[in-house]
């Protein structure tokens, strides 16, 4: 193969969870080609955030650059893109506020917040319970947002988080439960670059969580799970789950 095909093969691969990149491929060695509508019910079926659009881009550039080629071997690719993929994946990287031990090597969480907002060049994604006292942040979500990152902010309304984020106005997207208040909060804390990286972890963006408190957290860089965690907040601000509103 060549052409876009192989570079949106493994991008697909990346995306779909392992269950979906079996489905995907049974479905394409049952397909005669890129306009067999067995594709499209697959596409309605699997309507996350993106993946249509992903799909459809694939059937692109099979029909105009490997018409000829079955859909057993678009299979064939899809499953040896995933393969090489998690062969490459690095491993996660612990993530601290407060104390650090010297008998284990770790990352501080205010800098590699900071590195992850600084990564990204088209989209983040970004939930806290809590937010004050986050200049640095702010500053760094303004100079994101003026080389063309996509923001979205997923914010507990209860505790006034979006004050924090208020010098930003249009440059970032604000989203709060639908029906406040509601049982429970929007209590994780996550921030995610692109969709290939993500920091979890249990502190707020708080100047506190950030720098003193005991806290603890991880990095992610496996980009199908970052995927899939990026899809489950935007499929709660859709028509499914409606459980987040705009702001």
């Amino acid at each position: 193969m060549t052409g876009r095909l192989p570079g949106l093969l493994a991008a697909l691969s990346r995306r779909l969870p392992p269950e979906g990149l079996a489905d995907l491929r049974r479905c394409l060695c049952s397909a005669d080609g890129p306009a067999d509508p067995l594709l499209d019910r697959w596409t309605a079926d699997h309507p996350a955030a993106g993946l249509p659009a992903e799909l459809n881009a694939v059937r692109r550039a099979w029909r105009e650059e490997a018409g000829r080629l079955p859909g057993t071997a678009l299979a064939l690719a899809l499953g040896a893109a995933a393969v090489s993929e998690e062969e490459r994946e690095p491993p996660a990287e612990l993530v601290v506020s407060g104390p650090t031990s010297s008998a284990l090597p770790v990352r501080l969480t205010s800098g590699t917040a900071i590195d992850v907002i600084r990564s990204a060049r088209t989209s983040l994604l970004i939930v806290s319970f809590a937010a004050y006292n986050i200049d640095e942040i702010v500053t760094e979500l303004r100079a994101a947002a003026g080389r063309g990152v996509r923001i979205d902010l997923f914010l507990e309304e209860s505790t006034s988080a979006a004050r924090a984020f208020g010098t930003l106005g249009e440059r970032v997207r604000i989203w709060h439960r639908a029906e406040a208040p509601a049982r429970g909060s929007l209590h994780a804390k996550v921030i995610t670059a692109d969709r290939r990286i993500a920091l979890l972890g249990s502190a707020n963006l708080t100047d506190r969580a950030l720098y003193d408190n005991v806290e603890i957290g991880i990095i992610l860089r496996d980009r199908r799970t970052v995927s899939r965690l990026t899809d489950h907040f935007h499929w709660l601000t859709g028509p499914e789950a409606c459980y987040l509103r705009r702001k």
